[in-house]
């Protein structure tokens, strides 16, 4: 009797633990109507009356997307979607700060070429070749002052002067602003031309960059401000004796020192004394010549003027053919008229 109350005493206890244990794990906690957690104390070992909850669906399978992303989970069971590439969106950066860069030079005075130069004095050419160191244009603009006034002497000087200002040692920009104004179509020498271009050039600077100063720098090889070359003779077949023009272009020396120092040839023989000038027009020149005695006729003939280093030549330039021959009187016309016969003088007479 006594064990059998104390088995029943147990199975009350154990029952009783197992229904605290289902209430803890198991419960829905919301028993009651309220939501309080409630329920009904009494445990049964029996299934309940609700049907079991159905087991969650098994994980799909991780598989590569069509990307290629090996952490990205595609479901087998879903739709193909098309896979787009999105570029990424360039970060906005604020506007940098102008930076100060270096000024180009401007370009500077090409070869002349050089001038012979053979009396050394002071002239326009020469003048051009001097300056075309600029480090040399305060020397440069010493002798310019000293040169007689005139078109090329106010052209070089505007020159000299900027060359000065736009490197910082002085010059004068207004000088050098209303020389260039004033020989507006007045350049008519190529090493003219060509200064007037590169003060141009340097005005144009100032105006862009009025507080600027850059060193400016001798310009090295490229095409000469000149293409000096005989452009022709004024005739297409001469005798010896008979004179011919030789034009002239592209000089880049003094004229006054050719017509001093220069030489000419006809078929490769010198003539006598220097070339005359016949008429000059900025960097054109025609001189007169006198065609020598050659060898053989007709003969096609080169001209050249040289004069020190430079010389212009001028292949077949024209021909030179025989001299027209002398005629000679005829034998058989007798005494000319109102011309007596010559007989014995009297002192020659026989005595009687």
């Amino acid at each position: 009797m006594a064990v059998s109350l104390g088995m029943r005493v147990s199975g009350l206890l154990v029952a009783g633990a197992v229904a605290v244990a289902v209430a803890a794990f198991g419960g829905d906690g919301g028993g009651g109507p309220n939501g309080s957690g409630g329920g009904s104390p009494i445990v049964t070992a029996g299934p309940s009356g609700r049907p079991p909850a159905p087991a969650p669906p098994a994980s799909p399978t991780p598989r590569q997307s069509p990307a290629g992303e090996a952490s990205d989970v595609v479901n087998p069971a879903a739709p193909p979607r098309t896979h787009r590439t999105i570029a990424p969106r360039p970060s906005v950066s604020p506007t940098p700060a102008l930076v100060d860069r270096p000024l180009l030079s401007p370009a500077w005075l090409p070869p002349g070429p050089v001038s012979p130069d053979a009396d050394s004095a002071p002239d326009p050419s020469s003048l051009y070749d001097r300056l075309r160191d600029p480090a040399g244009c305060r020397t440069a603009l010493a002798l310019i002052d000293r040169t007689p006034a005139g078109p090329d002497r106010r052209l070089l000087r505007g020159l000299a002067e900027a060359c000065l200002a736009v490197q910082g040692h002085g010059g004068s920009w207004d000088t050098a602003a209303a020389d260039h104004t004033a020989l507006a179509g007045r350049a008519d020498t190529c090493k003219d031309r060509a200064a007037y271009a590169v003060l141009g050039a340097l005005l144009d600077f100032h105006r862009r960059h009025p507080h600027a100063t850059v060193p400016l720098r001798t310009a090295r090889g490229g095409t000469p401000a000149c293409a000096y070359h005989v452009a022709g003779v004024d005739t297409g077949q001469a005798a010896p004796g008979d004179a011919v023009g030789i034009e002239l272009r592209g000089t880049y020396f003094d004229p006054a020192e050719l017509a001093r120092y220069g030489e000419v040839f006809i078929g490769g023989k010198r003539l006598d004394g220097p070339p005359v000038i016949r008429s000059r027009d900025g960097d054109r020149l025609v001189l007169a010549a006198v065609v020598p005695a050659l060898d053989g006729y007709p003969r096609a003939v080169d001209v050249v003027v040289r004069y020190g280093a430079a010389e212009a030549r001028s292949q077949d330039a024209f021909t030179v053919v025989a001299p027209a021959a002398v005629p000679s009187p005829d034998p058989s016309s007798g005494t000319p008229q109102g011309v007596l016969p010559l007989g014995p003088l009297a002192a020659h007479l026989p005595r009687p």
